[in-house]
């Protein structure tokens, strides 16, 4: 492959259109927002089921491919923001985006696929730091103490988390801080990440709480949960939705199995689960994320799931190794995928069927090729668009041990 540059429009394609955000070109956030919603639906459908044809090695004639889930409304739909924070030409705090492959700011105060709250969110803490002379943070010197403004906001119950991360251990007229933003209807959590690492890594290990409560919840679908600054969670509420429900029905869930989800985050996939399932167990790396996974089965009465903090491939090797075994398990790695250790021990204990959730379909693609030499099946792909203007897309795909497999 190559890169290219464009230099110039000669004659615009019929899907070309004006990007809605001024800085869109420039930032990089939103590679394809000068491309009509259709046609962008369409390049993601396809760059999935090219990848899984050509990576995979799977004929997709052979299995049922639902078109892609798009949205109504393909703006103001995420739920978290990071904006960095560093010094103009005049030493004065500005914010926006890095640049693509680059850490060179492009100025922005508000980002166009963000709700709008949390742009207001951003231009008060920027009010506040100007007015008190509070210094942005500078790469080059590791020297300055405001280094990104981090916001989060549940959709179903508005409440709002403002991070600020910073390159010390207190902020400076922090009473004020908390007034402003206090005024901000939904504001539930004010807390600092304290980063004091020369890192590329947005948060440091340690937040304090300065007002408010250490987390805010939301709710996916009739499951309420916690959300700590550590933990992951989806970033577009309206299509994770739809996404969940997706690998839900492809589990075919009749109410006596035992349900792994691995990769589990905060328990989102497996909670959603547990009213259609025997027992479920969840597994993640991020402590903090267990920690609101337990929580969150506790808030919500959920009594036949459980979850352990550690490492998915090696919490699989140990649990075939010792002849535990599941009925059904949902993975939902993260971007550079599994690894074939992960699904060696997957094969090994034959679960009658995998559901595998994926935000990069390549990786995916070459996870399928093992699972399917390993005596599994590809029954069927859904691809949905969590990231409208990116190029980034979701698929959820369904696996079941193959006849000759069995036994």
């Amino acid at each position: 492959y190559g890169y290219a540059r464009l230099m110039e429009i000669l004659v615009p394609s019929p899907d070309r259109i004006q990007a809605p955000c001024p800085v869109a070109r420039q930032c990089g956030g939103c590679q394809i927002q000068q491309m009509s919603y259709e046609r962008q639906l369409t390049f993601k459908e396809n760059k999935v089921c090219n990848n899984l044809r050509r990576l995979g090695g799977l004929d997709l004639s052979a299995m049922e491919v639902e078109p892609i889930c798009g949205m109504e409304e393909p703006f103001h739909y995420r739920n978290k923001a990071q904006f960095p924070v560093r010094e103009d030409e005049n030493g004065i705090p500005q914010t926006g985006f890095f640049a693509g492959r680059s850490h060179r700011l492009i100025p922005a105060s508000s980002c166009a696929i963000q709700h709008p709250v949390i742009n207001e969110v951003v231009e008060t803490v920027m009010d506040f730091l100007r007015a008190y002379g509070i210094s942005a943070y500078r790469e080059e010197s590791h020297k300055g103490l405001v280094r990104h403004i981090y916001v989060r906001r549940g959709y179903h119950t508005g409440q709002i988390m403002v991070c600020l991360v910073i390159n010390g251990n207190e902020l400076p007229h922090a009473a004020e801080f908390i007034t402003r933003l206090r005024t901000i209807e939904g504001m539930t959590s004010i807390c600092l990440n304290l980063n004091t690492k020369k890192t590329n890594v947005i948060l440091g290990p340690s937040t304090k709480l300065l007002w408010g409560s250490p987390a805010i919840e939301d709710k996916i679908g009739g499951i309420r949960y916690q959300i700590s600054p550590q933990s992951f969670y989806q970033v577009n509420p309206v299509q994770t939705e739809k996404l969940y429900q997706t690998a839900l029905d492809f589990a075919d869930l009749q109410g006596n199995e035992r349900v792994w989800d691995l990769y589990c985050g905060i328990g989102t996939i497996g909670l959603t689960a547990a009213d259609h399932a025997k027992q479920v167990v969840g597994v993640e790396l991020n402590r903090d994320a267990v920690r609101d996974a337990i929580g969150n089965a506790r808030h919500n009465d959920v009594k036949n799931a459980r979850f352990f903090a550690a490492d998915a491939t090696q919490w699989i090797t140990e649990a075939a190794a010792a002849g535990q075994r599941a009925d059904v398990i949902f993975m939902d790695p993260p971007r550079e995928g599994s690894t074939p250790q992960f699904i060696e021990s997957v094969a090994r204990m034959a679960p009658k069927r995998v559901v595998y959730v994926s935000c990069n379909s390549e990786t995916m693609a070459r996870d399928l090729a093992l699972l399917t030499a390993k005596g599994y099946r590809a029954e069927g792909f859904t691809p949905v668009d969590l990231f409208p203007q990116t190029a980034h897309c979701e698929v959820v795909g369904a696996l079941t041990r193959s006849q000759k497999s069995k036994g």
